[in-house]
């Protein structure tokens, strides 16, 4: 099949979009299908068999100037500026942006793909692409709108108007979700708040597990342990990830165990949260924070590790969890959200704790640093669940029985044969090459939407 994936930022260092196209292109490529990612700012890194299209945004948040007003020279249409003015206006723009600049380019190229598959962007230019003909599906790892609650919960005031705000373009991509003929996810957590969130009826959600490279991260009993170190993965600095309750438990562990050490892969905001409580226990000495990892370097940090951790209040998967796991990594983890469907049973796979519960975190942590026995046979386990389970080749060729399911459904929606388009299609594409007026789409959306 010829898939065209769509990524609206592919950071592969931040955030697991651009972990999931990466290894989920790679492996479809390796089926035998021609994948072509079709991504914005950050762009992602892709391995080798993989053809690449950038859709250039004007990356108005790029460091090390976020928020900035592009040069007059920069505008190219009428999308880059409404990009500017949703920006201007408090909201984010990217995910309805980058899916007209994907459907105004799937249009030139009708003809070229048999499919499809838009990750977690949800963006109203999609709604375009089925009247050319374009069988479409989404993957939507969990709802946006789990975090923006999170975030909610723990403002006051005028911060309350500006996420409310910010967080605007969740409602279009709960109205593009209900209206695209199928939606996977990866989790049955994810399933069930896809539901509830989104309103899309459970008989359209296919759950399929994600995983990781299992021949590359996998134990390596020549690289020695560093006594106390925990490690762990947070790529943005939000309530959701827990770790702020980490540093707090951390301040426990350190109480009984004076040689432990964090190392988080990622960075916290200065004067966020997660640096004050850092500052108020005074553990700036003993928590290390690196961002930038090649996987290479990420799986010579887990390696070095006594004990992974994942402390997250929610995850729709964890991408984290399953590394640490191939790896041969003892691990501490949240019951919050699909974690435990990823971590397994506590004391079986993982020592299990309430999410947000610092003291049950602290108790755990302290536990495996202290217990040689307990942490081999919990990593044992760990792997052993890891490979079973959770594979991107495994994950790849249950999305391509999506494609093709998809694609059948297409054609007997058809009057023609094939996947050409269905009647119509042609005043669709003149529709879709057309100039897009920046201001009627914010008209049509409401004020608070992208």
């Amino acid at each position: 099949m010829r898939v065209a994936l769509l990524c609206y930022r592919g950071n592969p260092y931040s955030g697991g979009q651009g972990v999931y196209i990466r290894n989920l292109s790679r492996e479809l490529a390796a089926l035998g299908h021609r994948v072509e990612v079709l991504a914005g700012q950050p762009y992602p890194i892709l391995d080798e068999g993989v053809a690449f299209t950038p859709l250039p945004s004007l990356d108005l948040y790029r460091q090390p100037d976020p928020f900035r007003t592009p040069r007059p020279g920069e505008y190219r249409d009428s999308i880059d500026l409404l990009e500017v003015a949703t920006m201007w206006t408090a909201g984010f723009p990217e995910p309805r942006t980058f899916s007209l600049r994907a459907a105004r380019h799937l249009a030139s190229r009708r003809g070229e793909f048999d499919v499809v598959h838009d990750n977690q962007c949800l963006g109203s230019g999609l709604l375009r692409l089925p009247r050319l003909g374009l069988p479409t599906l989404a993957t939507v790892h969990h709802p946006v709108q789990v975090d923006r609650d999170l975030e909610l919960a723990e403002a006051s005031g005028v911060r309350r108007v500006s996420l409310r705000r910010w967080y605007g373009f969740t409602r279009m991509q709960a109205r593009v979700a209900r209206r695209l003929p199928e939606i996977i996810t990866v989790s049955a957590s994810s399933a069930a708040q896809i539901t509830e969130y989104l309103g899309v009826r459970p008989q359209r959600i296919t759950t399929i597990p994600i995983g990781t490279d299992v021949e590359r991260f996998r134990p390596d009993p020549a690289v020695p342990k560093v006594p106390g170190r925990i490690v762990t993965t947070a790529s943005a600095d939000s309530p959701l990830k827990g770790l702020a309750v980490l540093v707090e438990a951390f301040a426990k562990v350190r109480a009984e165990h004076d040689h432990a050490q964090l190392v988080v892969v990622g960075a916290a905001k200065e004067g966020g949260a997660v640096r004050q409580a850092i500052e108020r226990y005074g553990l700036e000495p003993y928590i290390r924070f690196v961002s930038g990892l090649s996987e290479d370097d990420l799986i010579a940090l887990l390696r070095s590790a006594q004990v992974a951790c994942v402390p997250s209040l929610y995850e729709g998967f964890s991408l984290p969890a399953v590394e640490a796991m191939a790896v041969g990594l003892a691990l501490v983890s949240t019951t919050g959200g699909a974690i435990p469907e990823v971590a397994g049973a506590d004391g079986e796979t993982t020592l299990a704790v309430p999410p947000g519960d610092a003291p049950a975190l602290a108790a755990a942590l302290t536990r495996l640093l202290g217990d040689e026995a307990l942490r081999g046979r919990l990593a044992a386990a760990a792997r052993e669940r890891a490979v079973r389970n959770f594979t991107w080749r495994a994950a790849a060729a249950a999305t391509a029985q999506r494609y093709r399911a998809l694609i059948e459904q297409t054609r007997g929606n058809t009057a023609a044969p094939g996947l050409g388009p269905a009647p119509g299609a042609a005043a669709a594409l003149n529709e879709a090459l057309a100039p897009l007026a920046p201001l009627a789409p914010l008209e049509q959306e409401g004020s608070a939407a992208c």
